[in-house]
C-alpha cells in the first residue's frame, strides 16, 4: 500500500530548503547512540558533520564512504548522543518500512551543487 501524498506547498516553501550534493568522506560510530552514525560530507567549499540513523539499516555502515548523496545543508545543528549534526541524510526507504538506499546523482557532479 502506498503512503497518501502530503498535502500541496508553495514554490516558496520548497526554495526555502538548500539540497546539495556531498561526498561522504567517513563513517564514524556514535558510541552513545544504537542507530546513529557520524558522517563528515565534503560539500566543496565546506565540510560538514551530519549523524544519520543508519547504523541498524545496513550490514557495514562504511560502505558508504566515498559515495555522493543529497543531503539538507541549512537545518539548525541539532545536538544528539553528544554530537552535533549539521544538516540531514537524504535516503529512499526509510518512511516506508524498506530497507533505506541514498538518494543519488546519476553520475558525479561536483561537490556543493545544489538540487533544483
Amino acid at each position: 500500500m502506498t503512503s497518501p501524498v502530503k498535502e500541496n506547498i508553495t514554490f516558496d516553501i520548497l526554495d526555502q530548503i538548500d539540497i546539495r550534493v556531498g561526498t561522504i568522506k567517513s563513517v564514524e560510530d556514535v558510541e552513545k547512540s544504537n542507530k546513529l552514525m557520524k558522517l563528515t560530507v565534503d560539500f566543496g567549499d565546506f565540510t560538514r558533520t551530519i549523524l544519520a540513523g543508519i547504523k541498524g539499516e545496513r550490514e557495514n555502515p562504511k560502505e558508504i564512504e566515498g559515495q555522493q548523496a543529497l543531503f539538507v545543508v541549512n537545518l539548525a545543528p541539532k545536538k544528539m548522543a553528544g554530537e552535533v549534526s549539521e544538516g540531514m541524510l537524504f535516503d529512499i526507504g526509510y518512511a516506508d518500512g524498506i530497507v533505506p538506499v541514498l538518494a543519488q546523482p546519476e553520475k558525479p557532479v561536483p561537490n556543493g551543487t545544489r538540487v533544483g
